[in-house]
């Protein structure tokens, strides 16, 4: 915009030159007026068109910049700000479109680390520590055991009134379209959860295998801090 701004006052000026000029000129050259008139045109339409060719260009390459800027599906609760997330108090629920995501009806029960889910006592070398060597946990994204040849270790899951749910675990009793919702106590279990069908939503499907460095990542994600402060105030 500033450059149009400047080759217009440039246009004005070198009209009022060229009026000036041309009486002189023609003098002392032998060019007629009709002559430099036609050689000034084309210049100054020359000098137009690569104004507005590079405008063009530019004004392209900054849409395909913002195309490719924008956030992909799998984070789109990044698009929101923290502000608005916090005045509205939205919850996680509100805040993605989650119908865009591939949807199945599981059974979802609650477990523990402790004995009387694992068989595993404080101590035990193993003690809360999942099948993908991932210590348990419970925040917006927590250790959740799947059956593996229905949902990959590392697949990560939306569950309505849960969260994020990473499958990291497996267990005997959690086979076909059954999931296991970690809590860090009993009571807890049967407080906020009991056993449930709920349908669940496919964010991402796991490759078999999840690191804590990978899980700690998800968990230190800036955009998801809104929501483990609404889930632990």
């Amino acid at each position: 915009m500033v450059r149009m701004k400047t080759f217009g006052r440039r246009l004005f000026m070198s009209g009022l030159f060229i009026a000036a000029f041309f009486t002189t000129f023609q003098t002392f050259s032998g060019v007629s007026a009709a002559e430099l008139q036609q050689w000034v045109k084309g210049n100054l339409v020359q000098e137009y068109e690569e104004v507005i060719h590079t405008a063009r260009d530019n004004a392209y390459k900054e849409s395909s910049f913002q195309l490719r800027s924008l956030p992909n599906v799998k984070t789109e609760e990044q698009s929101m700000s923290q502000e608005v997330v916090e005045s509205k108090q939205v919850s996680l629920e509100e805040a993605v479109d989650w119908s865009k995501y591939p949807s199945q009806k599981v059974v979802a029960t609650g477990y523990t680390a402790g004995y009387e889910s694992t068989g595993k006592s404080p101590g035990d070398p193993s003690y809360g520590i999942t099948f993908s060597g991932v210590q348990v946990k419970r925040d917006v994204y927590s250790t959740i055991a799947a059956d593996p040849s229905v949902y990959p270790i590392g697949t990560v899951l939306f569950i309505p009134g849960y969260g994020y749910g990473v499958v990291a675990d497996t267990g005997s009793a959690i086979k076909g379209n059954k999931i296991d919702l970690y809590y860090e106590t009993v009571s807890d279990v049967f407080n906020n959860w009991g056993k449930q069908e709920v349908e669940v939503y496919v964010v991402e499907k796991g490759n078999g295998s999840l690191s804590e460095e990978e899980f700690q990542r998800l968990n230190d994600d800036e955009a998801v801090q809104v929501f483990r402060n609404q889930m632990f105030d």
